[in-house]
């Protein structure tokens, strides 16, 4: 395949592609789904692969009967196959304008890990949908099968720009009512919302979905810079504010930035979501090469 290009920056090469051919999606809960794919539950089905029996009950499909234990036993049980279900993966992107800051930028880092996530669902027959967060907007690319639908996925995520304000659980909302079926859910957002994320990550609750939090920050956000009087401007909104910045504002600044992350965290683990918070200045690769596998999201 060949890159897939943002103006002069790649999305994702050729050597990445080879690397994580041989990735997959992992599920920590069984994932209920409406069509059989390529995926092993944990769910007794009817699939090749033998897990279990148990006795016959009137109304059982005899079909499944084991005759060679009633010879032995002269008992019925039932062969019990361990069903194989489709994933599905939905990432959701926040294209907020708050996105676009950062050296490297944040918005372009989302679309690298949506890109990449996306491509591993595909190539392994699973289903893969890509939702762009934009205010009260949700531009959406549905969930589809199959590698023939990479490229597709790829444009789409190539050609999301950021721009509006942040609006995570209007957004969340509409996911929600568009996607009634469980699945993998992976929220890429700074989680910038000046009305907190807490709503927004209760809806996801809804559908009691396996949820993956990343939260994206830059390293100018991390550890900033800046001292002296200067104009700051929120670039959602447009406000000015006129502030002198100096070591005490400084450390301040970063005690209420630990203070959104650990809260973000905690929340996420009081509600079974797997939180994870990221520089953009990691190097790509190791984000998706070692730290989400360790994180339990591929393998």
């Amino acid at each position: 395949m060949a890159p897939v290009t943002d103006g002069p920056r790649t999305l994702l090469d050729s050597d990445f592609l080879r690397r994580i051919e041989q990735l997959q999606l992992t599920a920590r809960k069984v994932l209920a789904g409406r069509l059989r794919g390529e995926r092993r539950s944990k769910r007794r089905g009817t699939s090749i692969e033998f897990a279990d029996h148990r006795e016959y009950i009137p109304g059982d499909d005899i079909r499944h009967l084991d005759w060679n234990i009633y010879a032995r036993l002269e008992r019925l049980f039932l062969k019990l196959f361990l069903e194989e279900q489709e994933m599905t993966l939905h990432v959701l992107v926040d294209v907020s304008k708050s996105m676009t800051m950062g050296q490297p930028e944040k918005l372009l880092y989302a679309r690298r890990v949506a890109a990449a996530l996306g491509y591993i669902a595909l190539i392994n027959n699973d289903k893969a949908g890509v939702y762009a967060m934009r205010g009260r907007q949700l531009a959406t690319f549905a969930p589809t099968r199959g590698r023939a639908r990479t490229w597709a996925l790829l444009q789409f995520l190539g050609d999301l720009g950021g721009e509006g304000d942040t609006d995570l659980a209007s957004a969340c909302r509409q996911f929600v009512l568009q996607q009634r079926s469980r699945g993998i859910v992976v929220l890429l957002s700074d989680l910038m919302d000046p009305h907190g994320f807490e709503d927004a990550l209760k809806w996801l609750l809804h559908r009691n979905h396996e949820v993956y939090v990343l939260h994206l920050l830059s390293r100018d956000e991390l550890e900033p810079k800046l001292l002296g009087h200067l104009e700051l401007v929120d670039c959602e909104t447009g406000d000015r504010t006129e502030v002198t910045i100096n070591r005490p504002l400084l450390r301040r600044y970063r005690e209420m930035l630990d203070a959104l992350c650990t809260s973000a965290r905690d929340w996420c683990n009081a509600h079974g979501m797997v939180y994870t918070v990221a520089s953009t200045d990691t190097p790509f690769d190791q984000l998706i090469l070692n730290f989400l596998r360790r994180r339990g999201l591929l393998r």
